[in-house]
């Protein structure tokens, strides 16, 4: 656990060192409350919840998130710090989870100044805090879907540009599998099991209900599993880089 933690403290504070954090964290905020008060139309519905800011979300999460993992493995293998990062007495898996947890806190730390947003909707209504809760959960766990499959395609090469595409066209994938533009090319030739399936894989699929107030057993175990194959996936890449 040390090494971990020594991975993580290098990770996150590394964040800090350049403009990048201070960058994403004021776009997030930014948009957020754009797209829940602007865009969301939330003085228009009349409704005291935090609706329009977890609708948006996932999509505000795919265009930002990837820009956090690009430079995870990516910068590492360009400058060639990865080789003395993999001769150091740990495992590639230390090295994964390390790095990983320490973009996680990122992202919950710009979730956590968001907090306006929630004091707003208690100010000006009197909205189900139990259910707001429950969604900035689901969030804090999509958020690390997409931070593990970031993390992952990053070892894949060593141009940032390019794992930030990547990372977007395939988080893209697993947004758009649960909705029913996608599960309608389907419905019509293939088994009822497979479109269920496709839609089981689905980010919105399992984060809507959560962000709703109604927590699942069933949608938290989804995003352990995906972030848990994904971390596991970075890890093989990383010993096949240094099989090498």
């Amino acid at each position: 656990m040390s090494v971990i933690k020594a991975i993580f403290d290098r990770e996150f504070m590394g964040y800090f060192a350049t403009p990048v954090a201070y960058v994403f964290l004021i776009i997030f905020l930014v948009l957020a409350g754009t797209f829940t008060f602007e865009i969301g139309g939330f003085y228009e519905r009349g409704q005291a919840d935090l609706r329009p800011f977890f609708d948006y979300l996932p999509w505000l999460y795919l265009f930002l998130v990837p820009s956090l993992t690009m430079r995870l493995w990516a910068e590492e293998r360009k400058s060639g710090t990865i080789e003395f990062l993999m001769t150091l007495p740990i495992t590639p898996w230390q090295a994964v989870l390390g790095k990983f947890l320490a973009a996680w806190a990122f992202t919950a730390l710009a979730l956590t100044l968001s907090f306006p947003i929630w004091l707003t909707v208690n100010i000006l209504g009197e909205p189900d805090n139990g259910a707001i809760l429950a969604g900035y959960l689901g969030s804090l766990l999509m958020a690390g879907g997409f931070l593990a499959i970031g993390a992952c395609l990053s070892a894949l090469t060593r141009n940032q540009v390019i794992a930030f595409i990547i990372t977007i066209v395939v988080c893209f994938g697993f947004l758009l599998a649960g909705l029913p533009l996608v599960l309608n090319l389907f419905s019509g030739w293939a088994p009822q099991v497979f479109v269920d399936g496709i839609a089981a894989l689905s980010f919105m699929t399992h984060f809507a209900s959560i962000s709703r107030g109604v927590i699942d057993f069933r949608d938290i175990l989804y995003f352990a599993l995906l972030i848990g194959a994904f971390l596991y996936a970075n890890t093989i890449v990383l010993q096949m880089k240094q099989a090498d």
